[in-house]
């Protein structure tokens, strides 16, 4: 996975379908799959999450992203995050189609594909979105992201049927989320 990579794929998917960025991802990815409360870029200040500098008074708001719209700047509602975690288990290559089987089966499918091995042994594989970890009875899919003030994790283990959507806001760099969420994700793998 490269952020660089997204930032640059992105804008030449739009040049080629004749429609920005938000629009693609509208039509294509979050209409099919019922996301109603997620954007692409600062949603409604309202309900935007605000994280705080070091001193944990200095409010820090959401950023646009720039040029890196398409890597980190789609904003989701934690109830947005478990539908995509379900479709993202209805849709793994080990798996058959659950009930709530999406159009986007097949591209979810593609996503969890591993494409590079790297580590020790390697042992850690990446698909196109995922970190792919060993783990009980089959991989940890997990990718987090930060901005500044916040911070989000979103894991799965297909295995087990379970997943983890997991936010936080954060005061400067400081925030065990990432690793706390993981450590979940892993203990409901392995049923302990």
């Amino acid at each position: 996975y490269s952020n660089f990579g997204v930032a640059l794929l992105a804008p030449a998917m739009a040049r080629a379908a004749g429609a920005d960025c938000r629009t693609l991802l509208a039509r294509h990815v979050l209409g099919p799959l019922g996301t109603v409360g997620t954007t692409l870029g600062p949603g409604d200040p309202a309900t935007t999450a605000v994280g705080h500098r070091r001193d944990g008074h200095t409010p820090v708001p959401g950023i646009g992203m720039g040029p890196f719209l398409a890597a980190g700047a789609v904003r989701a509602t934690p109830g947005d995050l478990l539908t995509y975690l379900e479709a993202l288990l209805d849709a793994h290559p080990a798996g058959p189609p659950g009930p709530g089987a999406t159009p986007l089966r097949l591209a979810l499918r593609d996503v969890q594909i591993p494409q590079l091995r790297h580590g020790v042994r390697h042992r850690e594989t990446h698909t196109l979105t995922w970190f792919h970890h060993p783990g009980p009875r089959g991989p940890l899919l997990f990718h987090a992201g930060a901005t500044f003030g916040q911070q989000a994790f979103l894991g799965f283990h297909p295995a087990s049927g379970t997943g983890v959507a997991a936010l936080a806001t954060r005061r400067g760099d400081r925030c065990r989320l990432v690793e706390t969420a993981y450590g979940l994700l892993h203990a409901l793998a392995t049923g302990r």
